[in-house]
């Protein structure tokens, strides 16, 4: 296929500039055999002050033009930046120009090209900014549907490069599928089950509505839980009680579980390997219930139980799988430049 067959084309021709502390490389559809097919495009965002990155958060699309399409603007996400910015770490999006209609796992299948091109980006994009550090830092992943595949699929393939990973609708395959013969299955190694891993999903996909487009994905998703947490791995569960495909707001769950994920797990200087992920504190619930308890008070086997890091992300699961309104109890930023003009204070915030 020509490098040239999709270039820039609509609706992947408008996005916004990149201009320092943001970053852009993007490659030409791959003309090699295992090459990713598609073009793409990766924004990076970085904190400015940053004098070493610590890691970089992946927030990651699903399939189809509308989704491809909202990676142009992942990395200009305040939300997203604010963790990024706590944790000394960049921000990328990467946007594959899928056609409408064509095969997405011939990116969300990390194995089709897509995990090259995403390292070969990095290299570039350190260069770029001045932060050569970005090619071998640990990454913190954020999938949707394919994404969720993808995140999982580097999860499984680069399990010493991954602090954590959300994974929305989206989850990889442990074993075939008859009904699916195009997703090529994974195995699953020893050291993924060290990788804090979350699989957040509606209840309209297949947990209280069994039928439609997207009753599936509860199954699939079911199944990797049961296969990842069966061997000790570090996986939770978080049911949406109003979504089924849409993304809703897990932004106010899956952000705290990745700033705890990250806190634990970044290294504490530069080059050293991912720290292990505590599990002392660790809360325990039905994957699909809405209670969560301190895992020594479990009554049932912990194999089959829903792994949350601690207390605080389990009162914060208990709230979302509830309503999804999760309390933000994080302090506003204090005030700077405060003056008093005789009986009036202004100031900066």
């Amino acid at each position: 296929m020509p490098a040239t067959g999709w270039a820039q084309k609509p609706p992947y021709d408008v996005f916004p500039a990149a201009d320092p502390p943001y970053f852009r490389v993007r490659y030409e559809a791959g003309t090699q055999p295992g090459e990713l097919i598609f073009p793409v495009n990766y924004t990076l965002w970085i904190p400015p002050g940053v004098a070493v990155l610590r890691g970089v958060i992946v927030h990651q699309h699903g399939c189809g033009e509308g989704s491809c399409r909202s990676g142009l603007t992942g990395a200009y996400d305040l939300h997203w930046q604010a963790l990024a910015r706590k944790h000394g770490c960049a921000l990328l999006a990467p946007a594959y120009e899928q056609p409408e209609g064509a095969d997405c796992q011939k990116w969300c299948d990390p194995r089709n090209g897509s995990a090259a091109a995403f390292q070969k980006a990095l290299a570039e994009l350190g260069k770029k900014s001045g932060h050569p550090e970005l090619a071998t830092v640990p990454w913190a992943l954020w999938g949707h549907s394919g994404g969720g595949h993808w995140a999982g699929g580097m999860v499984l393939l680069f399990p010493e490069r991954v602090a954590a990973a959300w994974l929305r609708s989206g989850v990889p395959l442990l074993t075939p599928n008859p009904e699916r013969p195009g997703i090529q299955a994974h195995t699953l190694p020893d050291a993924a089950l060290t990788v804090p891993l979350m699989c957040n999903l509606g209840t309209k996909e297949g947990v209280s509505v069994k039928e439609g487009r997207f009753a599936g994905v509860w199954p699939a998703n079911e199944a990797f839980f049961k296969a990842v947490r069966g061997r000790g791995g570090l996986i939770g569960v978080a049911v949406d009680p109003l979504t089924a495909h849409e993304c809703g707001n897990q932004r106010y769950l899956a952000i705290p579980w990745l700033d705890a994920c990250l806190s634990a797990r970044l290294p504490k200087s530069a080059g050293e390997p991912l720290r292990p992920m505590p599990t002392a504190d660790a809360w325990l619930a039905e994957p699909t219930g809405q209670t969560a308890v301190p895992a020594a008070r479990l009554a049932g086997d912990a194999l089959q139980a829903s792994w949350l890091p601690n207390a605080a992300i389990a009162r914060a699961w208990m709230e979302y799988v509830q309503d999804t309104a999760v309390a933000d109890e994080t302090p506003p930023p204090a005030p700077t430049n405060v003056r008093v003009r005789g009986g009036e204070i202004t100031w900066e915030a």
